[in-house]
This record gives structure tokens, C-alpha cells and sequence, in this order.
């Protein structure tokens, strides 16, 4: 356990940025719910209010049982007055200090109609506060389950507006985690904290108050310690605070690791990498052990030191009530109802204490989930994109396009060019060239640094990204396809489009060739790493997706380089039929599936350095003769 406590100590130093902001933001998270949660405030009052009244009807219980106890053993026809007197003259001073401070009526035993009449009472103020409590719990859940559905969708519309960028920077794994675990952590510290911090508050106040009306010392007995309770919880919590924000950052790089092991499951077990994943795997599950046991063992000192300090005012009310009631001061039905009231009053603040731990748990999730929602959008969607005027189709042109991702690093530098329309332009060049950035600048995934694109005409910056991409069709090296039918995925292209359409634009990528040979046609079922198909199958399906949309732009990337050559033809058959009337871009290291384009563009270094087709380039005996050439 030592090195345990020594690792988390040691672990990294980040702190919530912002508690308290935080915990703000999270509750005002409830305010489209402010008509349950001010329901639910008021269930709560009453059911404690109604529930701290029952430890006084029964110590009025208690006096009605000893008042009848001591009345039996005194003389009949005497007045309490004369009882004292009698008891004093006697010399037996302590009982007459107790008979002073009674309601007894010498003679008269318990009256067990009156004790039944007053039990019953706190029976049903116990069951109506019960009552109270439930529903004031069962809608607390309806709140903050309405509450996170909303914040679920805010996660997820967030997630459609954010620019490529932010998951180029980012493992998947790391978002998954705050899209899932956070906000799932986050639901599980409202439900469990919101209810024990409204009802603790509540009954203390209720509690304070009761406690007053029966004895103000015994009340600043029980008080004195609180903020000595206080001050123990935030020297704990300062330590445990920045363990939980430390958990929940290395739970995500723990979860980043996982999803790229097992989407990448082939690829390491091919290079024989499975011992270093399952070592990786075991330092960061270790990290996440260290962090959150550090987390939970600070946290959960806070309870016993509360409960401990607790106790010390607990026996103080106990030793002083016992001297009060013995000189008469108050009655023990009262003293039985005050330390009845120094346990509800020190409860809360233990719960409370408690909970700490999952409430920090629950804040550290949230700046998380709250930092994605507070990261940069996409620029706001201008206007949707014009028609094409006629005779002008998908005429596309660079205007002096420069771009980086890092400001010192220029990726694309005072490019211009021009793809008229229909023509096909294949774009070559050595890897980081910046061929695969064009064609993100093309599809507005980034946005340019200095120069314009144009479309017909149509600085594409003016028109929103959903009407540009409309129009454009992508087929990838990497082929995507979702766990579902080929047809399903075939029609991904156009959701609205007919049965016979969907075969059409099948047959046209030669994807009708081999479809019949499964038993279920096109109702095939993907797997979800479509490991079920293989690469060049996968490959047609995506193209026949692309023509089922009937692109105006279409952007070929690495279309053919993970597939056979017998395929390769076949693909770029379909290529041929799909590219026709359409202003078509290639992205390829395979050259020979760019001899017949209109124009062949060789960049380096973010610059052009030769432009022609291929019989031009061939006859320079430049760049591109000595790519041909290897």
C-alpha cells in the first residue's frame, strides 16, 4: 500500500482547473428541469421537516413513561411542590432537582392511553416524511436522467461540429472515453450526490433548529466541532483532488490504447507486437490503479476523520445532558430527543464527507466533457452552395492556396491551379508532398491560410460544407463500411435513392460480379471490419457508393493501391465509367492508373513543380520521368 500511496503521490500534477466553476456549471445543467428541481426542493423540506419532529413527539414519549415511573412512588394526594419539599427536607436534594424539572403528578402512574396517542403520531409523521422522501427521490431521477440525455445530445451534436483537426490531434479512444465513461461517471455523481447534498443541507438546517428549542448550550456543543470537521475535509480533498483529475485522464489514454490495439488486432499480432501491447496495456492499467486508489483512499479518509470528530461532541452533549437532567434542568425525554438530534445532525456532514469523493470523481468527468464542448466549432455555415450555371460543370481552381497546421510549417505554399470541368487530374508526388491536404482544402475539412478555391465560380469558403460535399464523391485507400448489409452500404451513398438505382450503381462498379456469390446477395452482412469481404471487394462497394450519389467533383485517394492487379483493372473500369462528365482528382503511387488523365500535377514540398499529361511530363524527363522510372 506504501508504494501504492507513493506512485499516486507522484503522479502527474494536473489539478481541476476550475472546481468550483465546474460544480456550477454541471448544476445549472438542471435548469431546463428548474419545475422538478424546485418540486423536488420542497419534497424535501417537508418530508425532513416533518421527519426531525419525530425524535421530539418520542422523547415526549419517554417523559409520559418516566413521569408515570416516578408519580407511582409518590404519596397520593401530594403536589409536586410538596414532593421537592419533602425530598429536600429529607436531604435527598439530587431527586428533588430531578422532581423539579418533571411534569409528575404524585400518585398517578403511566398513562399508556396518552403514550399510545403519542406513538401513534410519530408513526405517521415518519410515514408521511417517508412518503415525501420517496417521491422527492423518484423525481430527482427523472431530473437528472432528463438532464444528461441533454447533455448527451450536446456531446454529440458537439461532435458533428467539430473540424477535422481536433481528431487529427486526438487518439479515438481518448474522445470515446470522454463520450461514454465521463458522461456516464458525470450521471452516476449527480444521482448520487445532488440527493444526499440537498436532504444533508436541509437537515442540518431543520436539525439546528429543533436543537435550539431544547437547549442552546447543548446545541453550541454539538456545533463547535463543525469547523473543525471543515477544515479536516479540504485538507484531504486538496490532495485528492488532483488524483481523481489524474484517474479519468489516464482512464482515457488507457481506453485510446485499447481501441487502437484491437482495430489494429492483425497488424500486431502479424509483426509480433503482442507482448509490447499487453506491456503498454499493463503501464497505463497500472497508472490508472495508482491514480484512482491514491483518489479513493484520500477521499475516503474524510469519513472516518468526520465521523471521529463527530463523536467527540456526541459524547461532550452526552456527559453535559446527563448533569442537566440530573439537577433538573431539563427532562430525559428532551436530552433523548437532543442526542437523537446530535446523531441526524452529525449524519449528513458524514455523508456528505462520504461522498466527496464521488462528487470530485463527478467534477473531474465533467471539465472534461465540458472542455469538448467548449472547443472551437467549425466556422458557421454560410449560405448553401449555387447551382451550376450551365455549360460550366465542376470547373474547379486553386487561387494561390496557402496552407500549415503548424504556423511555422507550410504543408501547401502559393498553389494555383485549375481542373476544367470534366477532366480528370491526377496529383503525384513523394510522401508529404501535400497531395491528400489538397483534397482535404477541396472538401473544406480545413480551412485555407491565405488564398481561395473556387467551384464554378463559387469561393467555396461562402457556401456552407453540407451543400459543397453534396457534390463531391470520395473513394479512399482506406475503405469504410459499416456492420451492415451491402446494400445497406451501397446506399449509404443516397439514402433516398430506389431499389434499381442501388443495383445500377452496384453493376456499374462491378460489384454485381461478385454479390451473387454469397448466399445472401446483397443482404450479405458486413462485418464490422468487413473482414468478411475482401480489400478489393470492399473497394467496389465504396465506389459503387460514390456513383450512387452522382458526384459533381469526384476525389480518388490511394484508390487502388491495397488491391491486386486483376482487381485494379476492374477498378479502374469502373473508374473510367464513373469519371465520365465529372471533374475527377487522383491521388496515386501507382502511375500506370494515371496515364490517360487530362492533367497530371507533381507537387513537392507544397509546390508545383510540373504540370502536363503524360506524354508532356515523359518528354521533359523530370520529376515525373524518375518516378516512372523506379
Amino acid at each position: 500500500m506504501g508504494r501504492a500511496l507513493r506512485s499516486a503521490a507522484q503522479a502527474p500534477t494536473e489539478r481541476s482547473r476550475d472546481f468550483k466553476g465546474s460544480a456550477i456549471r454541471l448544476v445549472k445543467q438542471l435548469t431546463p428541469q428548474r419545475t422538478l428541481a424546485a418540486t423536488v426542493i420542497a419534497l424535501g423540506i417537508g418530508g425532513i421537516a416533518i421527519g426531525v419532529v419525530g425524535p421530539r413527539i418520542l422523547g415526549h414519549a419517554t417523559d409520559l413513561l418516566f413521569n408515570g415511573v416516578i408519580g407511582r412512588q409518590l404519596p397520593a394526594g401530594l403536589t409536586k411542590e410538596q414532593a421537592v419539599e419533602a425530598a429536600r427536607a429529607r436531604g435527598d436534594n439530587t431527586f428533588a432537582d430531578l422532581l423539579s424539572g418533571m411534569n409528575v403528578v404524585p400518585g398517578q402512574g403511566v398513562d399508556f392511553a396518552a403514550v399510545g396517542r403519542t406513538l401513534l403520531l410519530a408513526l405517521v409523521l415518519y410515514l408521511v416524511a417517508a412518503l415525501l422522501v420517496w417521491l422527492q427521490a423518484r423525481l430527482l431521477n427523472v431530473a437528472v436522467q432528463r438532464t444528461m440525455v441533454g447533455m448527451r445530445a450536446a456531446v454529440e451534436n458537439k461532435i458533428h461540429r467539430m473540424p477535422l483537426s481536433y481528431f487529427d490531434s486526438r487518439q479515438r479512444g481518448e474522445v470515446l472515453s470522454r463520450v461514454t465513461n465521463d458522461v456516464d461517471n458525470i450521471q452516476t455523481s449527480l444521482s448520487m450526490t445532488i440527493s444526499q447534498l440537498m436532504t444533508s443541507v436541509i437537515t442540518v438546517v431543520a436539525v439546528l433548529v429543533m436543537m435550539l428549542t431544547i437547549s442552546p448550550l447543548l446545541t453550541l456543543l454539538t456545533v463547535i466541532t463543525v469547523p473543525l470537521s471543515l477544515w479536516a475535509t479540504r485538507a484531504i480533498a486538496r490532495r485528492s483532488q488532483r488524483m481523481f483529475v489524474a484517474q479519468w485522464a489516464n482512464t482515457g489514454r488507457l481506453n485510446a490504447h485499447i481501441e487502437e490495439t484491437y482495430s489494429g488486432f492483425t497488424i500486431v499480432k502479424t509483426f509480433g507486437h503482442r507482448a509490447h501491447a499487453q506491456e503498454q496495456f499493463s503501464q497505463f492499467n497500472d497508472d490508472v490503479y495508482q491514480s484512482s486508489f491514491g483518489a479513493q483512499f484520500f477521499s475516503g479518509l474524510v469519513s472516518p476523520a468526520t465521523v471521529f470528530i463527530g463523536n467527540i461532541s456526541y459524547v461532550a452533549v452526552a456527559v453535559v445532558g446527563g448533569v442537566q437532567v440530573a439537577t433538573g434542568q431539563i427532562t430525559l425525554g428532551s436530552i433523548q430527543a437532543f442526542i437523537q438530534y446530535v446523531r441526524q445532525f452529525n449524519q449528513p456532514l458524514t455523508q456528505v464527507a462520504g461522498m466527496y469523493n464521488t462528487l470530485q470523481s463527478g467534477i473531474a468527468s465533467a471539465e472534461r466533457v465540458f472542455d469538448l464542448l467548449d472547443t472551437e466549432e467549425e466556422s458557421p455555415e454560410p449560405a448553401p452552395m449555387p447551382e451550376s450555371p450551365a455549360g460550366r460543370p465542376g470547373r474547379v481552381e486553386f487561387r494561390n492556396v496557402s496552407f500549415s497546421y503548424r504556423p511555422d510549417t507550410h504543408v501547401i505554399e502559393d498553389l494555383s491551379l485549375i481542373a476544367e470541368p470534366g477532366s480528370t487530374v491526377a496529383i503525384v508526388g513523394p510522401t508529404g508532398a501535400g497531395k491528400t491536404t489538397l483534397v482535404n482544402l477541396l472538401m473544406r475539412f480545413y480551412e485555407v491560410d491565405s488564398g481561395q478555391i473556387l467551384v464554378d465560380g463559387v469561393d467555396i469558403a461562402t457556401v456552407s460544407r453540407q451543400s459543397l460535399r453534396s457534390r463531391i464523391g470520395m473513394v479512399l485507400q482506406d475503405t469504410w463500411l459499416f456492420g451492415g448489409t451491402i446494400y445497406d452500404n451501397i446506399a449509404y451513398g443516397r439514402p433516398d435513392a430506389t431499389e434499381d438505382e442501388v443495383i445500377e450503381a452496384a453493376k456499374a462498379a462491378y460489384v454485381d460480379r461478385f454479390v451473387h456469390q454469397f448466399p445472401d446477395g446483397y443482404q450479405t452482412r458486413v462485418r464490422d471490419d468487413g473482414s468478411n469481404i475482401s480489400a478489393g471487394e470492399r473497394q467496389l462497394i465504396t465506389i459503387a457508393r460514390a456513383a450512387l450519389s452522382s458526384p459533381q467533383l469526384l476525389v480518388l485517394d490511394e484508390a487502388t493501391s491495397s488491391v491486386d492487379t486483376r482487381t485494379e483493372l476492374l477498378i479502374q473500369q469502373a473508374m473510367a465509367e464513373l469519371r465520365r462528365d465529372r471533374t475527377s482528382f487522383i491521388i496515386a503511387h501507382r502511375l500506370s492508373t494515371i496515364r490517360d488523365a487530362d492533367v497530371i500535377v507533381v507537387l513537392e514540398a507544397g509546390r508545383i513543380t510540373e504540370l502536363g499529361n503524360h506524354a508532356q511530363l515523359m518528354a521533359k524527363r523530370g520529376a515525373y520521368w524518375s518516378m516512372t522510372q523506379t
